[in-house]
Protein backbone atom coordinates (compact mmCIF):
# COMPACT_ATOMS: atom_id res chain seq x y z
CA UNK A 1 0.00 0.00 0.00
CA UNK A 2 1.33 3.65 -1.07
CA UNK A 3 2.26 5.60 1.71
CA UNK A 4 1.12 8.94 2.03
CA UNK A 5 3.42 11.69 1.83
CA UNK A 6 3.48 14.79 3.96
CA UNK A 7 5.39 17.65 2.64
CA UNK A 8 7.72 19.38 4.83
CA UNK A 9 7.99 22.92 5.60
CA UNK A 10 10.31 23.93 2.85
CA UNK A 11 7.99 22.32 0.54
CA UNK A 12 4.92 23.67 1.20
CA UNK A 13 6.87 27.55 1.44
CA UNK A 14 8.18 26.97 -2.18
CA UNK A 15 4.45 26.60 -3.46
CA UNK A 16 3.56 29.49 -1.79
CA UNK A 17 3.45 32.57 -5.05
CA UNK A 18 5.42 35.67 -2.65
CA UNK A 19 4.03 38.62 -3.32
CA UNK A 20 6.09 41.93 -3.95
CA UNK A 21 7.32 43.15 -0.41
CA UNK A 22 6.09 46.83 -1.73
CA UNK A 23 2.54 45.19 -1.72
CA UNK A 24 2.89 44.06 1.78
CA UNK A 25 4.09 47.68 2.63
CA UNK A 26 0.77 48.57 1.61
CA UNK A 27 -1.41 46.69 3.51
CA UNK A 28 0.46 49.03 6.31
CA UNK A 29 -0.21 51.90 5.23
CA UNK A 30 3.07 52.63 3.45
CA UNK A 31 4.09 53.65 0.20
CA UNK A 32 7.51 52.15 -1.74
CA UNK A 33 9.92 55.13 -0.43
CA UNK A 34 8.66 54.30 3.02
CA UNK A 35 10.69 51.29 2.78
CA UNK A 36 14.49 49.69 2.21
CA UNK A 37 13.98 47.11 -0.06
CA UNK A 38 16.48 44.01 0.18
CA UNK A 39 15.61 42.47 -3.35
CA UNK A 40 11.87 42.24 -4.18
CA UNK A 41 10.90 40.08 -1.04
CA UNK A 42 12.31 41.53 2.11
CA UNK A 43 12.36 45.32 3.23
CA UNK A 44 13.85 47.33 6.42
CA UNK A 45 11.30 49.54 8.43
CA UNK A 46 13.03 53.20 8.67
CA UNK A 47 12.55 53.95 12.71
CA UNK A 48 10.91 57.34 12.11
CA UNK A 49 7.90 55.19 11.28
CA UNK A 50 7.60 54.41 14.95
CA UNK A 51 4.21 56.69 16.37
CA UNK A 52 4.08 56.32 20.15
CA UNK A 53 0.70 57.56 20.05
CA UNK A 54 -0.61 54.59 17.79
CA UNK A 55 1.87 51.93 20.49
CA UNK A 56 0.15 53.44 23.32
CA UNK A 57 -3.45 52.69 21.45
CA UNK A 58 -2.27 49.54 19.96
CA UNK A 59 -3.70 46.23 20.84
CA UNK A 60 -0.74 44.16 22.22
CA UNK A 61 -1.35 40.09 22.22
CA UNK A 62 1.80 37.68 23.86
CA UNK A 63 1.94 34.25 22.96
CA UNK A 64 3.99 32.12 25.58
CA UNK A 65 3.82 28.37 26.27
CA UNK A 66 4.33 25.75 29.01
CA UNK A 67 7.52 24.22 29.97
CA UNK A 68 9.16 23.08 26.57
CA UNK A 69 10.20 19.65 25.94
CA UNK A 70 12.48 18.01 23.12
CA UNK A 71 8.97 17.39 21.65
CA UNK A 72 8.11 21.25 20.79
CA UNK A 73 5.31 23.44 21.40
CA UNK A 74 5.16 25.56 18.50
CA UNK A 75 4.63 29.30 19.85
CA UNK A 76 6.22 30.69 16.48
CA UNK A 77 3.76 28.41 14.22
CA UNK A 78 0.43 29.56 16.69
CA UNK A 79 1.78 33.45 16.69
CA UNK A 80 1.63 33.23 12.77
CA UNK A 81 -1.22 31.35 12.52
CA UNK A 82 -3.29 33.56 15.21
CA UNK A 83 -2.13 36.73 13.49
CA UNK A 84 -3.21 35.06 10.15
CA UNK A 85 -6.36 34.08 11.87
CA UNK A 86 -7.17 37.95 12.95
CA UNK A 87 -6.42 39.73 9.92
CA UNK A 88 -9.50 36.54 8.39
CA UNK A 89 -11.78 38.53 10.94
CA UNK A 90 -11.06 41.51 9.78
CA UNK A 91 -8.23 42.77 12.27
CA UNK A 92 -5.60 44.73 11.13
CA UNK A 93 -2.44 42.73 12.49
CA UNK A 94 1.30 41.91 12.06
CA UNK A 95 3.08 39.36 13.21
CA UNK A 96 6.19 40.48 15.19
CA UNK A 97 9.01 37.36 15.85
CA UNK A 98 12.74 36.68 16.41
CA UNK A 99 14.81 36.17 13.60
CA UNK A 100 16.69 32.40 13.67
CA UNK A 101 20.55 31.83 14.65
CA UNK A 102 22.51 30.12 12.12
CA UNK A 103 23.49 27.77 14.94
CA UNK A 104 20.58 25.68 15.88
CA UNK A 105 19.46 26.05 11.62
CA UNK A 106 22.85 23.56 11.28
CA UNK A 107 22.60 22.16 14.29
CA UNK A 108 19.60 20.16 15.66
CA UNK A 109 16.46 22.63 16.27
CA UNK A 110 16.06 23.73 12.49
CA UNK A 111 15.11 27.13 11.46
CA UNK A 112 12.54 29.68 13.29
CA UNK A 113 9.80 30.37 10.75
CA UNK A 114 7.07 29.02 11.95
CA UNK A 115 5.32 25.39 9.69
CA UNK A 116 3.57 24.01 7.71
CA UNK A 117 0.89 26.25 6.84
CA UNK A 118 1.53 28.69 9.08
CA UNK A 119 5.41 30.22 8.29
CA UNK A 120 7.21 33.61 7.50
CA UNK A 121 8.51 34.10 3.94
CA UNK A 122 10.68 34.00 2.22
CA UNK A 123 11.57 30.93 4.64
CA UNK A 124 14.87 30.24 3.23
CA UNK A 125 16.38 33.73 3.39
CA UNK A 126 15.43 34.21 7.05
CA UNK A 127 16.89 31.64 7.76
CA UNK A 128 19.95 31.55 6.70
CA UNK A 129 22.09 35.20 7.06
CA UNK A 130 18.70 37.35 6.44
CA UNK A 131 19.50 40.93 6.38
CA UNK A 132 23.18 40.99 8.38
CA UNK A 133 21.78 41.36 11.38
CA UNK A 134 23.31 38.93 13.29
CA UNK A 135 26.51 39.10 11.15
CA UNK A 136 26.32 43.38 12.31
CA UNK A 137 25.98 42.34 16.12
CA UNK A 138 28.86 39.83 15.61
CA UNK A 139 31.43 42.26 14.21
CA UNK A 140 30.22 45.18 16.85
CA UNK A 141 31.19 42.23 19.38
CA UNK A 142 34.10 41.35 18.05
CA UNK A 143 35.40 45.62 17.56
CA UNK A 144 35.17 45.58 21.50
CA UNK A 145 36.66 42.45 22.21
CA UNK A 146 39.56 43.73 19.76
CA UNK A 147 39.69 47.24 21.48
CA UNK A 148 39.56 45.49 24.81
CA UNK A 149 42.36 43.23 23.84
CA UNK A 150 44.57 46.31 21.86
CA UNK A 151 43.96 48.49 25.15
CA UNK A 152 45.32 45.58 27.13
CA UNK A 153 48.65 45.67 24.59
CA UNK A 154 48.72 49.37 24.43
CA UNK A 155 51.68 51.11 25.90
CA UNK A 156 50.58 54.55 24.94
CA UNK A 157 46.37 54.16 25.59
CA UNK A 158 46.32 51.98 28.23
CA UNK A 159 43.78 52.21 30.96
CA UNK A 160 45.17 49.98 33.06
CA UNK A 161 42.81 46.71 33.03
CA UNK A 162 43.12 43.93 34.99
CA UNK A 163 42.64 41.03 32.06
CA UNK A 164 41.40 38.46 34.93
CA UNK A 165 37.70 40.78 35.14
CA UNK A 166 37.34 41.14 31.98
CA UNK A 167 34.42 38.85 30.88
CA UNK A 168 33.62 39.83 27.39
CA UNK A 169 34.13 37.21 24.94
CA UNK A 170 33.82 36.73 21.22
CA UNK A 171 31.08 36.00 19.44
CA UNK A 172 30.39 33.71 15.89
CA UNK A 173 26.80 32.41 14.83
CA UNK A 174 27.78 29.00 14.57
CA UNK A 175 27.45 26.39 16.92
CA UNK A 176 30.97 25.15 17.50
CA UNK A 177 32.13 23.53 20.84
CA UNK A 178 35.72 24.01 20.31
CA UNK A 179 35.54 27.38 20.68
CA UNK A 180 34.09 27.66 24.67
CA UNK A 181 37.33 27.61 25.97
CA UNK A 182 40.38 28.96 24.74
CA UNK A 183 43.70 30.77 25.40
CA UNK A 184 43.80 34.31 23.41
CA UNK A 185 47.48 36.41 22.73
CA UNK A 186 49.97 33.52 22.53
CA UNK A 187 52.95 34.08 20.40
CA UNK A 188 54.71 36.54 21.60
CA UNK A 189 54.39 40.29 22.48
CA UNK A 190 53.34 40.94 19.22
CA UNK A 191 50.32 39.08 19.82
CA UNK A 192 48.93 40.71 22.84
CA UNK A 193 48.37 39.70 26.27
CA UNK A 194 48.07 36.07 27.06
CA UNK A 195 44.64 35.17 28.69
CA UNK A 196 42.02 32.73 29.22
CA UNK A 197 38.66 33.85 26.95
CA UNK A 198 36.45 32.24 24.42
CA UNK A 199 33.60 32.61 22.16
CA UNK A 200 29.68 32.52 22.74
CA UNK A 201 26.62 31.89 20.38
CA UNK A 202 25.83 35.44 18.38
CA UNK A 203 22.43 35.66 19.74
CA UNK A 204 24.34 35.24 23.84
CA UNK A 205 25.88 38.60 23.07
CA UNK A 206 24.75 41.38 25.26
CA UNK A 207 24.60 43.71 21.90
CA UNK A 208 22.41 41.11 20.74
CA UNK A 209 19.96 42.13 24.16
CA UNK A 210 20.91 45.73 23.64
CA UNK A 211 20.07 46.22 20.41
CA UNK A 212 16.64 44.83 21.55
CA UNK A 213 16.24 46.69 24.18
CA UNK A 214 17.50 50.49 22.74
CA UNK A 215 14.55 52.85 21.79
CA UNK A 216 16.59 54.98 19.18
CA UNK A 217 20.15 55.62 17.91
CA UNK A 218 21.10 57.86 21.04
CA UNK A 219 19.78 54.80 23.10
CA UNK A 220 21.71 52.38 21.04
CA UNK A 221 25.04 54.31 21.69
CA UNK A 222 24.32 55.29 25.67
CA UNK A 223 23.63 51.42 25.73
CA UNK A 224 26.72 50.32 24.07
CA UNK A 225 29.11 52.63 26.40
CA UNK A 226 27.53 51.23 29.32
CA UNK A 227 28.98 47.71 28.90
CA UNK A 228 30.53 46.64 31.46
CA UNK A 229 34.20 45.79 30.82
CA UNK A 230 36.41 44.75 33.94
CA UNK A 231 38.26 46.70 36.64
CA UNK A 232 41.82 48.24 36.90
CA UNK A 233 44.24 46.84 38.83
CA UNK A 234 43.29 49.60 41.05
CA UNK A 235 39.86 48.23 41.18
CA UNK A 236 38.20 51.17 39.16
CA UNK A 237 35.45 49.85 36.93
CA UNK A 238 36.00 49.93 32.79
CA UNK A 239 33.20 50.74 30.60
CA UNK A 240 33.04 50.53 26.66
CA UNK A 241 32.80 54.12 27.01
CA UNK A 242 36.36 54.44 28.43
CA UNK A 243 37.70 52.52 25.04
CA UNK A 244 35.42 55.30 23.13
CA UNK A 245 33.95 52.40 21.31
CA UNK A 246 30.26 53.05 21.18
CA UNK A 247 30.15 55.54 18.45
CA UNK A 248 32.02 52.59 15.93
CA UNK A 249 29.94 50.06 17.58
CA UNK A 250 27.01 51.93 16.67
CA UNK A 251 27.89 52.52 12.94
CA UNK A 252 28.43 48.76 12.53
CA UNK A 253 24.65 48.79 13.74
CA UNK A 254 23.08 51.53 11.69
CA UNK A 255 21.07 49.01 10.16
CA UNK A 256 20.68 46.39 11.90
CA UNK A 257 18.56 47.86 14.71
CA UNK A 258 15.86 48.41 11.57
CA UNK A 259 12.82 45.73 11.68
CA UNK A 260 12.90 43.61 9.10
CA UNK A 261 9.20 43.58 6.99
CA UNK A 262 8.12 39.93 5.02
CA UNK A 263 4.80 38.22 5.12
CA UNK A 264 3.19 35.20 6.30
CA UNK A 265 2.69 32.20 4.12
CA UNK A 266 -0.89 34.14 3.49
CA UNK A 267 0.50 36.99 2.29
CA UNK A 268 -0.24 39.58 5.75
CA UNK A 269 2.41 41.70 7.18
CA UNK A 270 5.64 40.26 9.46
CA UNK A 271 8.14 41.83 11.25
CA UNK A 272 11.31 39.80 12.08
CA UNK A 273 14.01 41.24 14.45
CA UNK A 274 16.63 40.15 16.08
CA UNK A 275 16.80 37.40 18.63
CA UNK A 276 18.40 37.22 22.12
CA UNK A 277 18.33 33.64 24.39
CA UNK A 278 15.21 33.28 26.71
CA UNK A 279 17.46 31.82 29.39
CA UNK A 280 20.47 34.15 29.78
CA UNK A 281 18.55 37.42 27.99
CA UNK A 282 15.30 38.81 27.65
CA UNK A 283 14.26 35.98 25.05
CA UNK A 284 12.04 38.16 22.85
CA UNK A 285 12.46 40.35 19.29
CA UNK A 286 13.06 44.21 19.24
CA UNK A 287 11.43 46.84 21.03
CA UNK A 288 11.68 48.88 17.92
CA UNK A 289 10.05 45.61 16.03
CA UNK A 290 7.06 45.67 18.44
CA UNK A 291 6.52 49.51 18.56
CA UNK A 292 6.92 49.36 15.04
CA UNK A 293 4.19 46.62 14.64
CA UNK A 294 1.85 48.72 16.96
CA UNK A 295 1.92 51.93 15.10
CA UNK A 296 0.87 50.13 11.55
CA UNK A 297 -1.52 47.54 12.91
CA UNK A 298 -4.76 47.42 15.19
CA UNK A 299 -3.31 44.09 16.87
CA UNK A 300 0.30 42.86 17.15
CA UNK A 301 0.58 39.25 18.10
CA UNK A 302 4.29 38.60 19.26
CA UNK A 303 5.91 36.13 21.20
CA UNK A 304 8.87 35.13 23.84
CA UNK A 305 11.11 32.30 24.20
CA UNK A 306 10.86 29.30 25.94
CA UNK A 307 7.98 28.71 28.56
CA UNK A 308 6.39 31.55 30.72
CA UNK A 309 8.59 31.17 33.62
CA UNK A 310 11.49 32.26 31.33
CA UNK A 311 10.41 34.55 28.35
CA UNK A 312 7.44 35.79 28.94
CA UNK A 313 8.26 37.01 33.22
CA UNK A 314 11.54 39.03 31.23
CA UNK A 315 9.12 39.95 28.44
CA UNK A 316 6.70 41.80 31.11
CA UNK A 317 9.52 42.28 33.74
CA UNK A 318 11.64 43.92 31.47
CA UNK A 319 11.14 44.68 28.09
CA UNK A 320 7.89 46.20 29.15
CA UNK A 321 8.79 48.72 32.27
CA UNK A 322 11.78 49.47 29.53
CA UNK A 323 9.60 50.15 27.01
CA UNK A 324 6.02 51.04 28.52
CA UNK A 325 4.22 48.37 26.92
CA UNK A 326 1.17 47.01 28.52
CA UNK A 327 0.15 43.60 26.71
CA UNK A 328 -3.72 42.70 26.36
CA UNK A 329 -3.39 39.13 26.02
CA UNK A 330 -1.85 35.95 27.62
CA UNK A 331 -2.41 32.93 24.45
CA UNK A 332 -0.21 29.94 26.57
CA UNK A 333 0.58 27.20 24.32
CA UNK A 334 -0.30 23.91 25.21
CA UNK A 335 0.10 20.89 23.23
CA UNK A 336 -1.01 17.03 24.27
CA UNK A 337 2.24 15.35 23.51
CA UNK A 338 4.31 17.89 25.79
CA UNK A 339 1.99 17.68 28.40
CA UNK A 340 2.11 14.17 28.86
CA UNK A 341 5.95 14.17 28.62
CA UNK A 342 5.29 16.06 31.65
CA UNK A 343 3.21 13.61 33.32
CA UNK A 344 5.95 10.97 32.99
CA UNK A 345 5.29 9.45 29.65
CA UNK A 346 8.40 8.39 27.79
CA UNK A 347 9.32 10.91 24.76
CA UNK A 348 8.68 8.05 22.05
CA UNK A 349 5.31 7.28 23.37
CA UNK A 350 3.79 11.17 23.12
CA UNK A 351 1.62 9.80 19.93
CA UNK A 352 0.40 7.07 21.76
CA UNK A 353 -3.05 8.32 23.36
CA UNK A 354 -2.61 8.42 27.41
CA UNK A 355 -4.94 10.04 29.02
CA UNK A 356 -3.62 9.60 32.22
CA UNK A 357 -0.06 10.72 31.88
CA UNK A 358 -1.78 14.07 30.46
CA UNK A 359 -3.80 14.52 33.37
CA UNK A 360 -0.59 14.28 35.44
CA UNK A 361 0.80 16.65 33.50
CA UNK A 362 -1.82 19.34 33.59
CA UNK A 363 -0.16 20.96 36.95
CA UNK A 364 2.21 22.35 34.98
CA UNK A 365 0.23 23.75 32.58
CA UNK A 366 -1.96 25.39 35.94
CA UNK A 367 1.46 26.90 36.88
CA UNK A 368 1.49 28.70 33.81
CA UNK A 369 -1.80 30.19 33.74
CA UNK A 370 -1.08 30.60 37.66
CA UNK A 371 1.93 32.85 36.70
CA UNK A 372 0.14 34.84 33.81
CA UNK A 373 -2.62 35.98 35.92
CA UNK A 374 -0.31 37.50 38.46
CA UNK A 375 0.72 40.16 36.01
CA UNK A 376 -2.93 41.05 35.70
CA UNK A 377 -3.19 39.65 32.15
CA UNK A 378 -6.35 37.49 30.99
CA UNK A 379 -5.17 33.94 29.45
CA UNK A 380 -6.31 32.02 26.82
CA UNK A 381 -4.79 28.43 26.20
CA UNK A 382 -4.30 27.53 22.78
CA UNK A 383 -3.89 23.44 22.37
CA UNK A 384 -1.30 23.66 19.07
CA UNK A 385 -2.99 20.39 17.40
CA UNK A 386 -0.97 17.44 16.28
CA UNK A 387 -2.56 14.68 14.18
CA UNK A 388 -1.55 11.74 17.00
CA UNK A 389 -4.12 14.01 19.48
CA UNK A 390 -7.16 12.28 19.99
CA UNK A 391 -10.50 13.55 20.91
CA UNK A 392 -10.52 12.74 24.21
CA UNK A 393 -7.41 14.27 24.82
CA UNK A 394 -8.31 17.51 23.87
CA UNK A 395 -11.89 17.12 25.82
CA UNK A 396 -9.57 16.58 28.82
CA UNK A 397 -7.79 20.10 28.17
CA UNK A 398 -10.88 21.80 27.45
CA UNK A 399 -13.13 20.70 30.70
CA UNK A 400 -9.65 21.58 32.86
CA UNK A 401 -10.25 24.88 31.22
CA UNK A 402 -13.59 25.23 32.20
CA UNK A 403 -12.96 24.37 35.48
CA UNK A 404 -10.60 26.62 36.19
CA UNK A 405 -12.61 29.57 34.33
CA UNK A 406 -10.06 29.85 31.06
CA UNK A 407 -10.66 30.04 27.73
CA UNK A 408 -9.60 27.42 25.46
CA UNK A 409 -9.14 27.21 21.64
CA UNK A 410 -7.97 24.50 19.49
CA UNK A 411 -5.14 26.21 17.14
CA UNK A 412 -4.94 23.51 13.79
CA UNK A 413 -2.78 26.19 12.00
CA UNK A 414 -0.05 23.72 11.03
CA UNK A 415 -1.95 21.77 8.91
CA UNK A 416 -4.96 24.62 7.91
CA UNK A 417 -2.87 28.03 8.61
CA UNK A 418 -5.13 31.18 9.96
CA UNK A 419 -8.59 29.11 9.33
CA UNK A 420 -7.31 27.01 11.78
CA UNK A 421 -7.11 29.72 14.19
CA UNK A 422 -10.51 31.35 13.90
CA UNK A 423 -11.62 30.17 17.23
CA UNK A 424 -9.18 31.45 19.19
CA UNK A 425 -8.49 35.15 17.40
CA UNK A 426 -12.06 35.24 18.43
CA UNK A 427 -11.63 34.68 21.96
CA UNK A 428 -8.68 36.81 22.07
CA UNK A 429 -10.14 39.58 20.30
CA UNK A 430 -12.82 38.91 23.37
CA UNK A 431 -10.19 39.52 25.98
CA UNK A 432 -9.19 42.76 24.41
CA UNK A 433 -12.80 43.93 23.99
CA UNK A 434 -13.86 43.28 27.74
CA UNK A 435 -10.48 44.99 28.98
CA UNK A 436 -10.14 42.51 31.58
CA UNK A 437 -6.32 42.93 31.57
CA UNK A 438 -4.61 45.67 33.70
CA UNK A 439 -0.83 44.58 33.10
CA UNK A 440 1.19 45.19 36.34
CA UNK A 441 4.41 43.90 36.56
CA UNK A 442 5.73 41.59 39.11
CA UNK A 443 8.17 43.77 40.75
CA UNK A 444 9.53 47.08 41.12
CA UNK A 445 12.94 47.68 39.95
CA UNK A 446 13.22 49.70 42.79
CA UNK A 447 13.48 46.76 45.09
CA UNK A 448 16.76 45.95 46.09
CA UNK A 449 18.26 42.74 44.19
CA UNK A 450 18.17 39.84 46.23
CA UNK A 451 13.85 40.54 46.47
CA UNK A 452 14.00 41.06 43.05
CA UNK A 453 15.27 37.14 42.88
CA UNK A 454 13.71 36.25 45.51
CA UNK A 455 9.89 37.53 44.04
CA UNK A 456 10.81 35.66 40.92
CA UNK A 457 11.64 32.19 42.09
CA UNK A 458 8.74 32.11 44.74
CA UNK A 459 6.40 33.65 42.87
CA UNK A 460 7.42 32.65 39.16
CA UNK A 461 8.94 29.32 39.38
CA UNK A 462 7.24 28.46 42.96
CA UNK A 463 10.51 28.03 44.64
CA UNK A 464 10.49 27.86 48.57
CA UNK A 465 13.80 29.12 49.15
CA UNK A 466 16.69 30.96 47.30
CA UNK A 467 20.27 30.13 48.48
CA UNK A 468 23.43 32.22 46.99
CA UNK A 469 26.65 30.99 46.45
CA UNK A 470 29.67 32.86 48.24
CA UNK A 471 30.43 34.41 44.84
CA UNK A 472 27.03 35.31 44.42
CA UNK A 473 27.44 37.13 47.65
CA UNK A 474 30.76 38.74 46.58
CA UNK A 475 29.11 40.17 43.03
CA UNK A 476 25.65 41.92 45.01
CA UNK A 477 28.84 43.63 46.96
CA UNK A 478 30.08 45.04 43.38
CA UNK A 479 26.79 45.63 41.93
CA UNK A 480 26.15 47.88 45.08
CA UNK A 481 29.42 49.42 44.49
CA UNK A 482 28.73 50.34 40.91
CA UNK A 483 25.58 52.12 42.02
CA UNK A 484 23.39 49.09 39.74
CA UNK A 485 21.01 47.99 42.08
CA UNK A 486 18.17 49.50 40.91
CA UNK A 487 18.10 47.50 37.54
CA UNK A 488 15.93 44.16 37.06
CA UNK A 489 17.18 40.87 36.95
CA UNK A 490 17.45 38.46 33.73
CA UNK A 491 17.93 35.12 35.92
CA UNK A 492 19.18 33.03 34.01
CA UNK A 493 17.95 29.01 34.21
CA UNK A 494 16.94 26.07 32.22
CA UNK A 495 14.23 26.18 30.35
CA UNK A 496 13.34 22.24 30.91
CA UNK A 497 11.72 23.30 34.12
CA UNK A 498 10.06 25.87 36.68
CA UNK A 499 13.10 25.01 38.78
CA UNK A 500 16.73 25.32 38.20
CA UNK A 501 17.19 21.23 37.94
CA UNK A 502 16.01 19.94 34.45
CA UNK A 503 15.05 16.91 35.63
CA UNK A 504 12.01 18.27 37.53
CA UNK A 505 9.11 17.64 35.22
CA UNK A 506 5.59 19.11 35.76
CA UNK A 507 5.03 21.19 38.87
CA UNK A 508 8.29 21.11 41.15
CA UNK A 509 7.44 21.91 44.55
CA UNK A 510 9.08 22.49 47.81
CA UNK A 511 12.48 22.95 46.03
CA UNK A 512 15.38 25.62 46.24
CA UNK A 513 17.00 28.10 43.32
CA UNK A 514 20.48 28.21 44.05
CA UNK A 515 22.20 31.33 42.43
CA UNK A 516 25.49 30.17 41.34
CA UNK A 517 26.97 34.03 40.38
CA UNK A 518 25.47 37.25 39.21
CA UNK A 519 26.64 38.89 36.16
CA UNK A 520 27.01 42.25 35.01
CA UNK A 521 25.08 43.57 31.66
CA UNK A 522 25.25 47.13 32.63
CA UNK A 523 24.64 48.18 28.63
CA UNK A 524 21.33 46.10 28.08
CA UNK A 525 20.37 47.21 31.21
CA UNK A 526 19.73 44.20 33.57
CA UNK A 527 21.73 41.89 35.81
CA UNK A 528 21.93 38.24 35.13
CA UNK A 529 21.63 36.05 38.22
CA UNK A 530 22.89 32.62 36.99
CA UNK A 531 21.69 29.67 38.31
CA UNK A 532 22.59 25.67 36.63
CA UNK A 533 25.27 25.79 33.83
CA UNK A 534 24.29 27.73 30.89
CA UNK A 535 25.01 26.98 27.57
CA UNK A 536 26.19 29.73 26.06
CA UNK A 537 27.74 28.52 22.88
CA UNK A 538 25.97 24.89 21.56
CA UNK A 539 28.08 21.77 20.24
CA UNK A 540 26.77 20.34 16.87
CA UNK A 541 25.15 16.45 17.26
CA UNK A 542 26.26 13.50 15.70
CA UNK A 543 24.17 14.27 12.69
CA UNK A 544 23.57 17.88 12.31
CA UNK A 545 21.09 19.45 10.07
CA UNK A 546 23.80 20.26 7.85
CA UNK A 547 23.82 16.97 6.50
CA UNK A 548 20.80 17.25 4.61
CA UNK A 549 20.90 20.47 3.81
CA UNK A 550 21.84 21.09 -0.02
CA UNK A 551 21.36 23.55 -3.06
CA UNK A 552 21.31 22.95 -7.15
CA UNK A 553 22.15 24.74 -10.24
CA UNK A 554 18.48 26.61 -9.94
CA UNK A 555 19.38 27.76 -6.66
CA UNK A 556 16.29 25.24 -5.15
CA UNK A 557 17.65 24.67 -1.37
CA UNK A 558 16.75 21.39 -0.24
CA UNK A 559 16.93 19.82 3.55
CA UNK A 560 16.10 23.30 5.03
CA UNK A 561 13.66 22.28 8.02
Amino acid sequence: METLKVPNDLEIARDVELKNITAIAEKLGLNPDDIEMYGKYKAKLPLDIIDEEKVSQGNLILVSAISPTPAGEGKTTVSIGLSEALNRIGKKTTVVIREPSLGPVFGIKGGATGGGFSQVLPMEDINLHFTGDFSAIEKANNLLAALIDNNLQSRVNNLGIDPRTVSLKRVMDMNDRALRDITIGLGGTNNGVPRESGFDITAASEIMAISCLAEDMDDLKKRLGNIFVGFTFDKKPVYARHLKAEGAMATLLKDAIKPNLVQTIEGNPAIVHLGPFANIAQGTNSVLATKMGMTLSDYTVTEAGFGFDLGAEKFLNIKCQSAGLSPKAVVLTATIRALKYHGGAALNSLTIPNTEALRKGLPNLEKHLENALQFHITPVIAINLFASDSFEEIEIIKEFAEAKGVRVAVADVWANGGYGAIELAEKVVEIVEEGSSSFKPLYSWDMPVVSKIDTIAKKIYGAVNVEFSAKAKKDLKTIASLGLEKLPVCIAKTQKSLSDDPGLLGRPRDFTITVREIEIAAGAGFLIPITGEMMRMPGLPAHPASENINIDNEGIITGLI
